[in-house]
This record gives structure tokens, C-alpha cells and sequence, in this order.
């Protein structure tokens, strides 16, 4: 995991970091964010997407209204334009009252109201500005008139980041649309080199059961121009306000950890939920909207937690949620090639590799849970596990690490992980934290546990030659640490209210989650 410090949680990104936001943006808990678009009366698009979107992100809405629209799930029927000036007005109040940390742009519907917008940010420079192309409508409405479209194009270099649908991809290009994947990078590739600002290339009009995304830049300030963000095809209709939500929880997210990667890898998985789970809100006969809070809510599959839980309950409905995830490690080669001792050691340079980045950033987190914690037992054992973290570390590099030449690549995988935790660092949550930070103890013991029994079973073979590591995961102090996080884990969600305690049960179960994939990684990166 990324360090964190006790008292900051995320650390100001230099100027030149990839994907970093712009030097005079702050790195916030709560970021202040902007959205100036039209509004949608349904509820499913435009201001009250947005507004949801970065509620769901941890972050303060506001709201500068470009147009009024009418419109419901099924299509836009009138759409109406306030004068320019008075979006001027609204802009300008916000702005001389209240810190901007991000905005997110969208609907804007002519050529004075493009103009209003772009003489406000030459003026305000909010620190990440995201920039939604709002052309067309998913249903096939045209939202912006024609003659505005150059007034946009004049737009599109102030922005950090630009999210446009395949269709409006095309448009600020003045090309036919993509028909494929490559196609579309390829395109997403001559839109940043044109503006010199970061593209978000969406897969999702695409035919086929993947749905890619991809961020582009050609100027140097991601990791590579083009980083990827695999995913699937969730099929349903309800897909109203996509791109609103999705831009404006990126704006959000980059506030927050200042790295458009790590932005995406975070949001696209609350996309995908907002999309499968857009079925239970039953809202519309057409093309109906995600649900922005589908994460508060506990899964279907996990008992809604009760008030008055026993001690121990809560810890039962987590071991339940994990024991999916800890049935897929133990069917994973590399597990299997480790118990047995013929795992490559190439594989095992690169997981220990990236156990010790992930180790660095993991005791940063629990020094958060430690000044997290509500009680001076717990702020105990979270900071000495922090600095066991560091001593394992140490250890690592010292004993194995350094005696073999291990290339020093930080890992999708390792990288995922600890945004995943860096974000429920961030949440002000004690219980979402502890939930986050508990597979690392828990699957860890029990893997540890069960394959130290397997090496002994076998005779504790002198040769095996990955004896060592067996047996530190199965150390007993190891053990006794996971049964105290257990149970502040328990403890925590038996004192929460129910939509904490569903909140943890989530956060635990992407940590589980994460845990398969970063014990599978070597096999497929080493």
C-alpha cells in the first residue's frame, strides 16, 4: 500500500506525478465540487446525477444549472436555455464564497453559455476540471445546437480530463464513429494530442460482452499514454445518466486522491454496481437510471445486519461474505505451486516484491485506523501493527529482496488494492476502515494456517524453499493479531448503525476481493 502519514491522509502529488491533478489543487477528505449542467426532472441525469454521483464519492455537491430540460426516461421532449448572464451570476457566487476543488462540466446547450463557462474557469482555474461533452443523449436526443459545437471545441483545452460518449468522440473530431476498440483508442489518442488533455475513452457502445475503458494522454502524464481499465458488459436498460455520473465521480475521486488511474479503478467498479443494481429502483418505462447508492446498501446475498447484534455476529456475517473469495485462493496455482514447493521463484520474487510495497502503504493505513480509533486499546493495536508492517518490510528486503535482482514495478494489482484502501482511509469511517483492512489479516491466517499444516504433514521437507514464509504466517502472534482485528471488527459493526455495518460488509468483501487477485497476479505478471 502508498504511504499514508497520521495526520495527512493522502500525500500532495508533485507536479510532474502521472495523472496528478494540477499543482494548486489540494488533495481533500471532502472535496467542494462543481457541477455546471442542465437538470434533469427525472432524477436520472445532468445536476441531480451529478450531485448524487459525488455524494456517493464522499464529496460536497454544488450545482450551476445550464439548461432546463424536459425530459423522463424515455426521451427529451423540451429543452430551454436561461439567458447566459445569469449562469454567469451563479458561477460567479459560488466561486466568491466558496473554495472550488473540482468541477465537472456537462450540458451546455449554445454558444453564450460555452462562452460564460470557459471566461469563468480562465478566471476561478479550478484545480481539476472534468469535462463531460454532453452532445447527445443516450436515447439519440441532440443536446447541444450545432453552432455551439466550435464554441465547445474552444472549451476542450482547459479541461484535465474530457469523457465523451463514442458518438460525440467522433463529432469533436469531425470523424465517422469508432467501430471497434482500437479504433476508438485511436481516436482518443488524436482528441489529446489536439487539446493536451486527458481522455476517458468508453467502451460502452461498443457491440460484445467487454466494456473496456481507457484513459489517454499524449503529453506524458499518466504512467503510459494509454492505461486500460478492463471490465464487463452489464446488460440492462437501465443506463440513463451514465455518463453524467461517471464524469462527475471522476471529478470527485481525482479531488480526492489526485491520480486519474486511480480514480477510474476506483469508480468503474461502483459503475458496474450502479448499472447491475439499477434494477431495484423501478423507476421509469424507458431507459431507466443507475443506483448511485447501491454501495450503502448490504448485498443481497449477506443478512441485512440487525440492531443488537451478539458479540461474535457481525464477525459471522463477514467470515460468510469471505468464504467464496478464500475457497478461490486455495484453488489458485500459485497457491498450490507454493504448498507444494514448485512455484517458479521468479513468481515468488515478484509477490514478495509486491508484498513489500504493499506493506509500506498498508501500515500507513492502519496508522489512520489507530488515529481512527475511539478507544486508547485499539489505537494500540492498530499502531503496532503498523509498525510490524514495516518491520515485515524491512525484513523482506533485508533477508530476500536484496540478495536477488526483483524489478521494482508496482503492480496493477498491489496498485488497485491500495486505492481501494486509501479510499476507505479517506471515508472518516473507523468500522468502513477496519472492514477494508481486515482481509489482510484474516485471509492471511487462514492461508498461512492451512498450508504451514500442509508443510508439516509433509515432513517439514529441509529443502522446501519457501519453508520460511509458511512459517511466519503461521506464527502465533500473527494469529492472536487477526483474532483482536477480528473482533474490533465485530465490535465496530455491532456499534454501527445498519447502513455503517453495510458499508463495512462491501468494503470487506472488495478487500477479499483483492486479496484473490493479489495472490493470482504473479502468474500472471512475474
Amino acid at each position: 500500500m502508498s504511504s499514508l502519514s497520521s495526520t495527512s491522509v493522502l500525500p500532495p502529488a508533485p507536479a510532474s506525478a502521472p495523472g496528478a491533478a494540477a499543482p494548486s489543487s489540494v488533495l481533500r477528505g471532502i472535496p467542494r465540487v462543481l457541477s455546471i449542467a442542465g437538470s434533469d426532472p427525472s432524477g436520472g441525469a445532468g445536476i441531480q446525477a451529478d450531485l448524487k454521483s459525488i455524494a456517493a464519492h464522499g464529496g460536497y455537491g454544488m450545482a450551476a444549472i445550464t439548461a432546463l430540460t424536459v425530459q423522463n426516461t424515455q426521451g427529451v421532449r423540451a429543452v430551454h436555455v436561461p439567458p447566459a448572464a445569469f449562469l454567469a451570476q451563479q458561477l460567479e457566487a459560488v466561486s466568491d464564497d466558496i473554495t472550488i476543488d473540482a468541477v465537472k462540466i456537462g450540458m451546455l446547450g449554445d454558444a453564450e453559455v460555452v462562452a460564460a463557462v470557459r471566461g469563468w474557469l480562465e478566471k476561478v482555474r479550478p484545480g481539476v476540471v472534468v469535462l463531460d461533452p454532453v452532445m447527445v443523449a443516450t436515447s439519440g436526443d441532440r443536446l447541444l445546437q450545432p453552432s455551439a459545437e466550435t464554441a465547445l471545441r474552444g472549451l476542450l483545452p482547459l479541461a484535465d480530463l474530457i469523457t465523451p460518449n463514442l458518438a460525440e468522440l467522433a463529432m469533436l473530431l469531425g470523424e465517422a464513429q469508432a467501430g471497434s476498440w482500437t479504433e476508438a483508442l485511436e481516436q482518443g489518442r488524436r482528441l489529446a494530442a489536439e487539446t493536451g488533455a486527458t481522455i476517458l475513452v468508453k467502451g460502452g457502445h461498443l457491440d460484445g460482452a467487454a466494456c473496456p475503458d481507457a484513459l489517454v494522454n499524449t503529453g506524458g502524464l499518466l504512467a503510459q499514454e494509454i492505461v486500460e481499465v478492463p471490465g464487463d458488459r452489464v446488460p440492462t436498460r437501465n443506463s440513463h445518466g451514465t455518463g453524467c455520473s461517471l464524469s462527475s465521480a471522476m471529478a470527485t475521486a481525482q479531488a480526492r486522491l489526485g491520480d486519474w488511474e486511480a480514480s477510474l479503478r476506483l469508480v468503474k467498479p461502483w459503475l458496474a454496481g450502479a448499472l447491475e443494481s439499477s434494477g431495484s429502483l423501478d423507476v421509469g418505462a424507458g431507459n431507466g437510471p443507475i443506483h448511485h447508492f447501491h454501495h450503502v446498501q448490504a448485498p443481497v446475498t449477506v443478512a441485512e445486519p440487525r440492531q443488537g447484534l451478539a458479540v461474535g455476529e457481525f464477525a459471522e456475517i463477514l467470515r460468510q461474505e469471505s468464504a467464496a473469495d478464500l475457497e478461490a485462493i486455495y484453488n489458485l496455482d500459485f497457491i498450490r505451486d507454493l504448498a507444494a514447493g514448485s512455484l517458479p521463484e521468479k513468481q515468488f520474487a515478484y509477490y514478495l516484491a509486491q508484498d513489500a510495497t504493499y506493506l509500506n502503504g498498508y501500515s500507513r493505513v492502519l496508522a489512520r485506523a489507530s488515529a481512527l480509533a475511539p478507544t486508547e486499546a485499539a489505537q494500540l493495536f492498530w499502531a503496532r501493527s503498523a509498525q510490524q508492517c514495516l518491520e515485515v518490510e524491512s525484513e523482506l528486503h533485508r533477508s530476500w529482496l536484496s540478495t536477488r535482482t526483483v524489478e521494482p514495478v508496482l503492480g496493477p494489482v498491489t496498485k488497485s488494492y491500495v486505492d481501494h484502501l486509501l479510499a476507505a482511509s479517506v471515508s472518516g469511517s473507523y468500522a468502513v476502515l477496519v472492514a477494508a483492512v481486515l482481509p489482510c489479516f484474516w485471509l492471511y491466517a487462514e492461508v498461512g494456517k492451512t498450508l504451514h499444516a500442509q508443510f508439516l504433514a509433509a515432513g517439514a521437507p529441509a529443502d522446501h524453499p519457501y519453508a520460511e514464509w509458511l512459517r511466519t504466517y503461521a506464527d502465533e502472534d500473527f494469529a492472536q493479531a487477526t483474532r483482536e482485528a477480528i473482533a474490533m471488527a465485530d465490535e465496530a459493526g455491532r456499534r454501527g448503525s445498519e447502513d455503517e455495518r453495510a458499508a463495512m460488509v462491501v468494503a470487506f468483501s472488495q478487500s477479499c476481493r483483492f486479496e484473490v487477485d493479489f495472490f493470482d497476479a504473479p502468474r500472471i505478471h512475474a
